[in-house]
């Protein structure tokens, strides 16, 4: 009988029959609220193109799941319209039920039977086949993920990353045009999220499903999509890909989601950014303007001869190959942090000189939002 113990995927001949063909799915000004004082989702559009992993990526409460039920048929917008291959499937023209959209849909909790077998759990949503026929689409399903092995045994028996590969090929069963995966790895060990995530996107890539993945974890986000959308408060921020959102980000709460950020409040002067640790150019922006200066810690140089800025070491932390390290710093109201590699600093250091790197410094116009 197999071990509840968790077990660590293994890449497996992967079948090569019932690939799906993917669609194109897209959003086209998604409005949605529970009611009228709360709205979920204010004019959202967007689109997963054909093949694509698309990741929906925002804090608790942006309207990443309601976006994804909305595409699912499980919930209706109150505005917009949603298209499969430019076919409307909801909207003011059309409402087509969520077992005829060809989309397959897994649940944070996977959602598995205990009383059914890992076949019959499988195999449950191909109700239009014959016996046969949906015994081998179900077992084509478990090879594909790894699972051909456990069909005769009970969920309960698997662990936690092995349910979720069981999800993965009841919901690529039907072979749907598009995949909707709400926060799959959240109820994982941490330990075993890397190697899950990897075969999942494996799987999607040889299915060449079209896939939306909803996720709070940028890091997440960056290691499976192939572009990501951030929302916040039911609005898009920014849609593009990891380097993209990275390296350019849009707004001052863009760039805090991707990274740990050092914030200066400050205003333009002749086109420039004056704050505790350096001065910095505000192209475009009038002399006064408010402005937010963000730094990177991972961009901050910190050296005990010489630097742009002095500097004394309130608080250091190791944390295995680098160290975060707390700074006093003239003309700063808060501390600042730094990421830096262990070793850099000398273990007694204590005033030392701090130095941005340009490429690591954004500078906002300040709109009263947070990071």
């Amino acid at each position: 009988m197999p071990q509840t113990a968790e077990r660590t995927p293994t890449v497996q001949r992967r079948a090569q029959s019932a690939v799906t063909f993917a669609a194109r799915l897209a959003f086209e000004e998604i409005h949605h609220a529970f009611s009228p004082a709360t709205p979920t989702l204010r004019g959202v559009s967007v689109a997963a193109e054909p093949g694509e992993v698309l990741c929906l990526l925002g804090p608790s409460g942006s309207g990443k799941t309601t976006l994804l039920r909305i595409a699912a048929g499980i919930e209706t917008q109150t505005a917009g319209r949603v298209l499969i291959n430019d076919r409307e499937v909801a909207g003011p023209d059309a409402f087509v039920p969520a077992e005829q959209r060809s989309v397959g849909l897994v649940f944070q909790d996977f959602a598995l039977f205990p009383h059914l077998t890992i076949l019959d759990n499988v195999r449950f949503g191909l109700t239009a086949m014959s016996r046969e026929e949906a015994k081998r689409e179900a077992m084509i399903a478990l090879e594909r993920v790894g699972m051909q092995g456990y069909a005769a045994s009970y969920p309960h028996v698997l662990s936690g990353g092995e349910q979720q590969r069981v999800a993965l090929a009841r919901a690529m069963a039907p072979r749907p045009a598009v995949l909707l995966m709400d926060e799959p790895f959240s109820g994982l060990d941490s330990r075993l999220k890397d190697s899950v995530r990897a075969e999942t996107l494996a799987i999607l890539r040889h299915s060449r499903a079209t896939a939306i993945v909803v996720t709070h974890d940028a890091e997440e986000a960056m290691r499976l999509g192939d572009r990501i959308a951030l929302l916040k408060d039911g609005r898009l921020v920014q849609v593009g890909t990891a380097q993209e959102l990275y390296g350019q980000p849009a707004t001052l709460f863009a760039a805090g989601f991707f990274s740990e950020l050092n914030v200066f409040e400050t205003r333009a002067t002749g086109g420039m950014a004056e704050t505790p640790v350096g001065r910095f150019a505000a192209p475009g922006s009038a002399d006064g303007t408010p402005l937010s200066v963000a730094v990177r810690l991972s961009d901050l140089d910190l050296d005990a001869a010489s630097g742009a800025v002095p500097a004394r070491i309130v608080a250091r932390r190791f944390l295995g190959v680098v160290e975060h390290v707390e700074i006093a710093v003239p003309g700063a109201e808060t501390v600042v942090r730094a990421r830096i590699r262990c070793g850099i600093l000398p273990a007694g250091a204590r005033d030392i000189w701090v130095t941005p790197r340009q490429s690591g410094v954004l500078v906002f116009e300040t709109d009263g939002e947070n990071t």
